[in-house]
């Protein structure tokens, strides 16, 4: 059986699609999996061990240059790639309309079937004109956790029940193709946490005040902190905080994968509601997810004891509260 998963974007719902190729390969064990993503997350979807081929698609990037030569010839190599197999079935768990043209460019078998969901969870960007794209379209519910959503799609149209926790299934990402396995200069050689303090949205951070409690207690058990940052904003951000911090360290900018590593190695990782702190959660890292500005049901790490989840829409959490989870995953 030939099975292509469309979920483009973005890290974190990538991410929490993941489990949904545990369960296929779980109910159909000789089964292909194929996926296509955006090219920034090639690299991501390729470390889970069901996916036989990544296709990357550059939607962001051909946006911008829609009237070049180069772009469509990238779009026409893209198609080719997409229709070099068929499928039995197609996966769209994304439900936008660029997702459904996605899934209707795809190759079907005599008999297969293009599966869809049916309707938006609360606050997801969901397009009903989607639906136009599908064979079967699967219901879920107003309030369905992230990585549920996805397993369902799976699960109704190949007929098995979903049992179990959720599997990312996962291999630890390795630096380098010169030297596979390379450590770069910034990672520390023992044990380290990590504050995952940025976000896109303003809304979702966390005060500084806070960050700064936890660090100083986190320095009177000798764990260093390394602040990641991905804009001149967050960058300014993460300079700011380790100006209070005796044992916070502001790294260089970080390739993608980079920052998977950051996250699968640490020893604690306190972040907001974003994709690397979702990426975390997915390797079972001790993990803290900070909520505040969206709703936890939505995405919370709820398949481990080493991830607690701390605050909710409207009401984040104080510095006290996560130093006790600290204590909880620690000592």
């Amino acid at each position: 059986m030939n099975i292509l998963i469309v979920r483009v974007s973005s890290l974190g719902d990538v991410v929490h699609n993941m489990p949904m190729v545990a369960d296929i390969l779980r109910f159909c064990p000789d089964a292909k999996i194929d996926w296509v993503v955006e090219e920034a997350y090639t690299g991501l979807v390729g470390l889970n061990c069901g996916v036989r081929n990544v296709i990357p698609m550059a939607l962001r990037r051909w946006r911008k240059n829609l009237f070049s030569a180069a772009t469509w010839a990238e779009i026409a190599d893209f198609r080719r790639l997409l229709q070099s197999e068929t499928y039995d079935f197609v996966f769209d768990t994304q439900g936008l309309l660029k997702t459904g043209v996605v899934m209707r460019l795809a190759r079907l078998r005599a008999g297969g079937e293009r599966v869809g969901l049916a309707n938006a969870t609360e606050g997801s960007g969901y397009e009903a004109l989607s639906r136009i794209f599908h064979d079967v379209s699967v219901p879920v519910g107003l309030h369905t956790h992230a990585v549920l959503r996805a397993r369902t799609v799976a699960a109704q149209a190949l007929g098995y029940l979903i049992d179990s926790p959720p599997d990312f299934n996962l291999q630890a990402p390795s630096f380098g193709t010169a030297m596979p396995g390379a450590v770069p200069p910034w990672m520390p050689g023992g044990p380290y946490a990590v504050f995952f303090h940025g976000t896109a949205r303003a809304e979702k951070q966390w005060p500084a005040a806070h960050w700064i409690q936890v660090a100083k207690s986190l320095h009177a058990r000798g764990l260093p902190i390394l602040l990641p940052w991905g804009s001149e904003p967050e960058k300014r951000t993460a300079q700011q905080l380790q100006a209070s911090m005796p044992n916070g360290t502001v790294l260089p900018r970080l390739p993608l994968m980079e920052a998977v590593m950051l996250a699968q190695r640490a020893a604690l990782v306190i972040g907001v509601d974003t994709g690397l702190t979702h990426v975390a959660a997915a390797y079972n890292r001790p993990t803290i997810e900070l909520y505040g500005d969206s709703p936890r049901w939505k995405t919370q790490g709820d398949w481990s004891p080493n991830i607690i989840n701390l605050g909710d829409l409207g009401t984040p959490p104080d510095a006290t509260a996560v130093e006790a989870a600290v204590s909880r995953l620690l000592d």
